[in-house]
Order: structure tokens, then sequence, then C-alpha cells
């Protein structure tokens, strides 16, 4: 994998050219057949061996008379949507020149809202799927989710499914409130624990992924031992437990967002871990890179202290902010945007692309219709990159991915070209 920037006079075809690669495959890989931005990266990638489809043969019989999987060839094969329709003469690659820098299990999580052509593109880079979200009702019961549709199209690409569990309530915000019914009343948390499992058995769930924010620090020691009391559930069922944690760099890190989740206790309560390493640029703060590299790693550097490094996830971002400027705190607003919209504004107002070599993040300003200035910081190849290097770097066990809704097919490639992605392991034995 070469990440190329794209420079003023550029095209699709020159790059191509100056690569040795088909520029078809460059514009697909890319999703970039609508012209390029200035600055833009793409990923290039370089074939070590192609198939030429003939008539009669199937993704199936192509993968099994290359020993590979089909996995592997939609994963190869962008182009291919996870879809399992070839055609004659259609080119495939079933390998790449790739230096891996070692093996990643990835989730992604998706409401049920999503895009299901996008997710079948997805899901074959994806490990795990986690439907986003089985919340918790005023009863302290579990609000149902129609996950249906996810959960079939995940087990029609070989990804396996994660219940989620989180406070956010029927209106969709995390409640404070309803955690800490749950985490204060043993009667009302084993109804919810068998609900749980009950839900997770009869959808055939891999395991579950537990989300409780907003938690005081004097909830701490009652969620790390309600995660127990989920795990002693889950793990005669050969399943498995996960909780996310808030970005924190010291144990005694003050504010409702992070007080209620101890490092140590969580880790020891459950088979992982995800760290929300991102939203240091959110909606309503201030315009900057929203996983800014020198902040993540100083989470990294202290979550290995009290967590091995086998049993966390980094969190990785497919998404950017579009700020309207100047920015006035508790006023302005940041739009949420895809990867892909971000690059598509810099070419529709014929802005360049910038990147920031400290956050290790692109962005740009332009100025729209109405004469607003905008601040937008997102992501692209580079700083994906600097992000899932981190993975080999500490010996993590792999990313996940908030969130897959949004399309950028770069995400993937790279994920794809520095990671063999991996099956998810089984639980550990308590």
């Amino acid at each position: 994998m070469t990440i190329h920037v794209v420079r003023d006079g550029e095209t699709i075809d020159s790059i191509a050219q100056s690569y040795g690669v088909s520029p078809q495959r460059l514009a697909s890989d890319n999703d970039a057949a609508e012209g390029l931005a200035v600055g833009q990266t793409l990923v290039v990638r370089f074939p070590r061996q192609v198939h030429a489809v003939s008539s009669g043969e199937t993704l199936y019989s192509i993968a099994r008379s290359y020993g590979v999987s089909v996995r592997q060839l939609w994963r190869n094969n962008w182009e291919l949507g996870g879809s399992d329709l070839v055609r004659p003469g259609q080119i495939l690659v079933v390998s790449y020149f790739d230096e891996k820098t070692g093996t990643a299990v990835s989730n992604g999580y998706a409401y049920p809202f999503v895009n299901m052509e996008l997710l079948n593109k997805e899901l074959p880079y994806l490990s795990s799927l986690a439907p986003f979200t089985y919340g918790i009702n005023a009863a302290g019961g579990l609000l149902p989710l129609d996950d249906e549709a996810l959960l079939d199209a995940a087990a029609a690409h070989g990804t396996q499914p994660v219940m989620h569990l989180s406070t956010l309530t029927e209106e969709g915000n995390f409640d404070t409130a309803r955690a800490t019914r749950v985490l204060t009343d043993y009667e009302v948390q084993g109804r919810l624990a068998a609900e749980v499992l009950q839900t997770l058995l009869r959808k055939n769930f891999a395991g579950l992924d537990v989300d409780f924010e907003y938690l005081p620090g004097s909830l701490a020691d009652a969620y790390a031992a309600f995660l127990q009391r989920l795990r002693q559930l889950l793990q005669p069922q050969g399943r498995f437990l996960w909780a996310a944690l808030a970005p924190k760099t010291s144990p005694i890190q003050r504010g409702l967002l992070y007080e209620g989740h101890s490092y140590a206790a969580v880790s020891n309560a459950v088979d992982a871990v995800l760290l929300m390493t991102y939203e240091w640029g959110y909606t309503a703060g201030p315009p900057m890179a929203v996983a800014p590299l020198p902040n993540v790693r100083r989470v990294l550097d202290y979550a290995v202290t009290e967590i091995p490094p086998e049993k966390i996830f980094l969190g990785v971002p497919n998404y950017g902010y579009d700020w309207p400027l100047p920015f006035v705190q508790g006023t302005t607003r940041a739009q949420s945007i895809s990867n892909q919209r971000a690059i598509e504004l810099a070419r529709e107002y014929n802005v360049a692309i910038q990147y920031d070599e400290n956050a290790q993040s692109p962005f740009f300003h332009y100025t729209d219709s109405g004469g607003v200035v905008h601040e937008v910081w997102f992501e692209d190849a580079r700083s994906l990159e600097a992000k899932l290097r981190l993975i080999a770097e500490y010996g993590f066990q792999g990313a996940g991915f908030w969130n897959v809704m949004r399309p950028f097919s770069q995400t993937w490639l790279v994920l794809d070209s520095l990671c063999v992605i991996d099956d998810l392991p089984a639980p550990r034995t308590l």
C-alpha cells in the first residue's frame, strides 16, 4: 500500500499511470469517480496475483481454487460490494503486495437504519458487528432493538454479531439515573441480566459489549461488580464480555464521563475493553481533530499500566466535523459528516486539504454561499494509518470503529493493507 496525496493538476489517470495500476480500480477503490480535491489521499494497492473470471465460475469456486476465503476476495475487491456476483472477463485481485503489521480483530457499530448496501461492503472487513443499541427502560428492563436485518447481513458475510447494551433511553440519551437503578438495586440488576442472557442466546450473539457512560465515581465499584456478574453468566455459555471505557489519562481524572470507569476494575471483570479514543473535537466544542494522535497516545500510555494490552480495542473514528466560524462557546454547533463528504466539500469549494502533522489529521477551511467560513476536521488514509499502526505497536487485540454508518472506503483499504483481520477469540476461562 502507498498513500498518495493529490497535487494540483493530477487526475486519476495520471496518478494510476505513475504507479502502474489500473485507473478504474484506483477510482473504484477510493470512491473517486466524481473527481479529486487537492490534498486528498488515495490508497494505492499493488496486486500480486489476479484472476480473470471465466464463464461458469463463481466467487466460491475461485476462492477454493486459490485456497483463500471468500471474505478475503471481498476485501481484495472493494468493487464487489460484498456481493458474490461475478461476470466473465472480470479481473479479481487474489492477493496484494502488502506488508502486514500483524493480526487484529475489528469490530464495528451500526444503527438499524444503516444503509444496507454500504454495510454489505464493510462487513467482510469486520470480525464482528455490534448493532447499536439495547437500552434500558424506566423499570430497569431491556429496551428491544430491531436488528434482524443487520444480523442476517452479518451472517451472510461471515461476521460475528455482538450484542450491545447501554443506558440509552427511548429518547436516545445516556441516562445516569437508569444506570444508578441497575447498579444499586440487586433485584433489578438480576432481572436485566437475565433478559440480556435470554436475548443473547435467542439471537445467537457471540458476546456482549457493555457501554454505561456518565457514571459518578461512587458507582465505579458497583459497575465493575455488575460486569463481573454478567461475565459469570456469559462465560459458561461460551460467550465473551466487553466494556467501553472513557479516554482517561490517570486514575484520578475528574468529570462525570471518567469517574465511574476504573480501568483496572473493569479490565479484571471483562474479556476485553474498547477505549473510546475519539471526540476531542466534538459537536459543541471548538474546532480540532476528532482524535489527535498525541491525545490518543496519552490515553494508551496510561491504559497499558492498568489493562493488559491484549485485552484492548483501540477506538477509531470514522467521521469528521464541520464547524461554522467564528466559534462561540455554548452557541456554535458542528455538523457531524462523513470523511467522504469532507472530501466532497473541499472539491465543491475548490480548496486544498491540509494536514496537521502534530495531530496527524487532515483539515481545511471553506466559505459557503452565504459568506460563512467553515473549518472541517476529518480522517483520511494518513490519519487512519497512524492510528491503526498503534495496534501492533502496543500489542492490542484490535480496533473498534465508531461507526460504520458513513461511507469511506479508505478506512477499510488501510485496515486490510496493514492488518491480517482475525476472527474473534474465545472467551477466557474464569
